[in-house]
């Protein structure tokens, strides 16, 4: 494991960059952190927590440098029904929030879990594809949240309104476009924000800002005190248990997952790499926090992730310091956040999907598989629709079966009868579940000698259904008076089939480390070894 390092400057960091990343990130982070607890049904302070909670303890122990958590979309809309259905089996409007807090501890320990027993490492499953799609469909979801901000009290904006908040939302998207042509020592995100905040205050423009964006939406505003310290206040029984364990396991899955991937995604803006079991465990403290002190949770963010990279966090100090400057912000700031206009965040955001979506995806197009861009497309679209959790899945099994396919079809047999009159049939490709058809089509047993060797030098015995095809295949061969004899067989190979007790005789003079005899076959052996 790495030693800590607040600042990474081996990779273009510094503290000047982290910390103007940081505060930019922050700034972002209040509108997303407010408008996904309205989408849980619960209260913006506690998405604010949450935000700062999941923010602080992921910089400092999480497994990449640099990346951003808080409050996501993706997770809340599964709170929004754990909430609900939280209220309906307590019987009272406050208890779905405790059952929140009681499952974000499950949840956390889940994630912790999954980190202490190394199950990062699978993200490196998941195909080029399946990751276009992801980046694809967060993009889109991305933009398609942000069109919630051009509507006031549940209405549409129109008329003037409309066109000043589309005229300041363009002007943010410029400023961050041309700035770095002129220079990139100062972060286009954070200086278009305050550039638009100060033409809106000091213009008198009217247009939507975060203080009327939360009063609109049923709050009160962004200050608040220190989260506290509190138990859920739930039965702690098998009931309770049943319950959030269903809601847990999809939290801490949508959780990893999307935060795995923005790892991934964030290496390679990086050229870096991260610690996928690290960023579980924290991920999990995360969550586990959030539990006990009252915060809606959350995993890693790939937009505010993005801004933060973009704007030159490199760092830990970058990530700490978007958390801290979210807390100053709820304690002391509160009345200046309130006065940025929304328009202006939307303008980063907007720029944030820019950045986001595959755009080599359409060069692509007719350059890769058709099974690669069908995956694509479904991840995209289930992204959208659904979840994550499910896309992602989706995606792997598909590139997984298209995978056994493809590499069904490739085993091979060549075939020949040497100066013993033996007959060899030697195997290329691996020999598992998609391929037992066509492998056993390739011999003749009927019209074979009485002595057949099959030689797995270029082959791999990699499942049960390959042990039990060649059970029976030797069964075959036993039936109508022949002898088979497996060579070549790699050490795993051997333990497979030691292991499911089968029957295998090897070539002891050409390959004695392999050697492998039962029973039913010792009267063959002198035989084989004798050639």
């Amino acid at each position: 494991m790495k030693p800590f390092q607040l600042i990474d400057k081996t990779n273009g960091g510094s503290v000047k960059n982290d910390l103007l990343s940081g505060l930019t990130v922050a700034l972002a982070l209040v509108p997303e952190a407010v408008a996904f607890a309205f989408v849980a049904g619960i209260s913006p302070v506690v998405g604010l927590y949450g935000a700062f909670m999941m923010g602080i303890i992921t910089a400092i122990f999480g497994g990449r440098p640099g990346m951003i958590s808080g409050a996501t979309g993706a997770m809340a809309v599964v709170m929004v029904h754990l909430v609900r259905e939280g209220n309906l089996l307590a019987g009272n409007e406050a208890s779905g929030l405790q059952y929140l807090f009681a499952t974000l501890l499950l949840a956390g320990v889940i994630q912790m879990a999954s980190g202490v027993l190394r199950l990062g490492k699978f993200v490196r499953m998941i195909p080029h594809s399946v990751m276009m799609g992801f980046v694809n469909g967060l993009a889109i979801v991305i933009f398609i949240s942000q069109l919630g901000m051009f509507k006031s009290q549940g209405v549409w904006l129109e008329g003037k309104a409309l066109w000043i908040m589309l005229g300041l939302v363009a002007v943010t998207m410029a400023i961050m476009a041309l700035l770095p042509l002129l220079t990139k020592k100062i972060p286009a995100a954070l200086t278009a924000i305050l550039l638009v905040s100060f033409w809106v205050i000091f213009g008198e423009l009217e247009t939507e800002t975060v203080k009327s964006f939360i009063v609109a939406n049923g709050g009160v505003g962004v200050k608040a005190g220190l989260p506290s310290f509190q138990i859920p206040m739930i039965a702690f029984n098998m009931e309770t248990l049943l319950f959030i364990a269903p809601y847990a396991l999809i939290l801490a899955a949508i959780g990893l997952i999307e935060s795995l991937m923005t790892l991934n995604l964030i290496d390679e803006l990086t050229d870096s790499h991260g610690s996928g079991n690290r960023e579980c465990v924290a991920q999990g403290a995360g969550n586990f926090v959030n539990g006990l002190f009252g915060g809606m949770g959350g995993c890693a963010m790939i937009g505010q992730s993005i801004i933060n990279i973009k704007s030159g966090g490199r760092g830990r100090l970058s990530g700490i310091t978007a958390a801290v400057a979210l807390l100053f912000f709820i304690l002391f700031g509160s009345s200046y956040i309130e006065q940025v206009p929304i328009a202006a965040l939307v303008g980063v955001m907007f720029m944030v999907v820019l950045g986001t979506f595959a755009w080599s995806t359409f060069k692509v197009w007719n350059k890769v598989p058709k099974a690669d861009v069908i995956v694509i497309v479904l991840v995209t679209v289930l992204t959208v629709f659904f979840d994550l959790a499910i896309a992602v899945l989706a995606g792997v099994i598909i590139s997984s079966l298209v995978f056994a396919w493809e590499n069904a079809k490739r085993i091979r047999a060549r075939k020949y009868i040497d100066e013993h009159g033996v007959k060899h049939y030697e195997i290329y490709g691996p020999l598992f579940f998609g391929c037992i058809e066509l492998f056993n089509s390739k011999f003749d047993v009927q019209n074979d000698p009485d002595e057949v060797v099959i030689d797995f030098k270029e082959s791999r015995i990699v499942d049960q259904s390959a042990i039990e095809c060649i059970n029976k295949l030797t069964e075959r061969y036993l039936k109508n008076g022949k002898n088979i004899h497996l060579r070549h067989l790699s050490s795993d190979c051997i333990k497979l089939i030691q292991r499911a007790e089968k029957i295998c005789v090897v070539n002891v003079l050409e390959d004695p480390d392999y050697f492998v005899a039962i029973d039913n076959f010792r009267q063959a052996q002198n035989k084989i070894a004798a050639l």
